[in-house]
């Protein structure tokens, strides 16, 4: 996950100096967006009901996947 004080942003700003745009480096706003789409994917199972892990690791061979 990329860490936020390790972005390299420049900034544009209008005539009386007010940053209205940032410049990222792609790599880093590509880093930013993986990062954005991991937390919405985690938002949306957050309510997600839970099950023990012993009943997933059960499940999981009883499908040939373990």
């Amino acid at each position: 996950m990329l860490k936020l004080k390790k972005l390299h942003p420049q900034y544009v700003t209008n005539d009386a100096g007010e940053k209205t745009s940032v410049i990222l480096p792609i790599s880093e706003f590509e880093e930013l967006l993986e990062s954005i789409e991991d937390l919405a994917v985690v938002a949306e199972w957050r309510e997600e009901p839970t099950i023990a892990h012993e009943e997933l690791l059960a499940e999981r061979k009883q499908g040939g996947l373990i």
